[in-house]
């Protein structure tokens, strides 16, 4: 029934219906086989059902067809926020690693000077004791000295 599809037998009843003989003096009316129109008539019958249910398939087809492209839509777009929030968690991470790394370099810095000046302090009290141990020993020295030039001058 593809080719003779419901359109086209109510074109063919019309045509039959134009073409049929006038009733006699009355233009309106018209002399037709009615078996020949019934015939028409149920082959249009016979074919709503067939083209109903094409077309029903065919709406169920595309339904199908936009639900598997909405199906299809949401799972990128819910993978595209994963990716998105994926993305903002690393930068995330890196923005704390960062940060981490600059209070570690801050830290280690302020150790290193405050270490850099306890060590000065102590190589100073070290070089100090030294000095006047140095001192210390240096008037022994003097001292003996001059005791052994006084002792070889007698």
């Amino acid at each position: 029934m593809d080719e003779t599809g419901v359109l086209a037998l109510l074109d063919e009843l019309a045509d039959y219906l134009e073409d049929s003989k006038p009733a006699l003096g009355n233009s309106s009316k018209r002399q037709i086989d009615l078996n020949h129109a019934m015939d028409i008539i149920n082959d249009i019958r016979d074919a709503f059902p067939v083209e109903f249910s094409q077309a029903r398939q065919i709406v169920r087809e595309r339904q199908g067809l936009l639900e598997d492209a909405e199906s299809e839509c949401n799972r990128i777009l819910e993978d595209a926020r994963n990716q998105a929030l994926t993305i903002a968690s690393e930068q995330e991470i890196v923005r704390i690693a960062q940060q981490q790394a600059e209070n570690i370099l801050a830290d280690a810095r302020e150790l290193e000077r405050s270490t850099r000046a306890g060590a000065e302090d102590y190589a100073d009290n070290v070089f100090s004791h030294i000095e006047s141990t140095l001192d210390s020993l240096n008037e022994n020295v003097h001292r003996c000295r001059e005791r052994l030039n006084n002792r070889s001058q007698r």
